[in-house]
């Protein structure tokens, strides 16, 4: 069984630590994407929901691709107000 060398980790692990930092390697976990898609399934149910026809559901599915094209012009509109 080998003996573990804590002095030959240590340079493996700073060796590494200064490779990642130098090509510039940052593991950061974006999630804006997870918020956009559960914002534009919950603007589908709405739109669709309250749909009178056929056509105006296929037009609330396009205008919840968009939600937040409505959600800055509306709070940009109520600041100028």
């Amino acid at each position: 069984m080998n003996d573990f060398d804590s002095s030959k980790f240590k340079k493996k692990l700073k060796k590494k630590i200064k490779k990642n930092i130098t090509n510039n390697k940052n593991y950061t976990i974006n999630n804006k994407g997870s918020v956009y898609f559960i914002g534009a399934i919950g603007a589908a149910i709405y739109y669709v929901s309250t749909a009178t026809d056929f056509w105006m559901g296929v037009l609330g599915l396009l205008k919840a691709l968009v939600w937040p094209a409505f959600l800055v012009y509306a709070a940009l509109n109520g600041l100028s107000a």
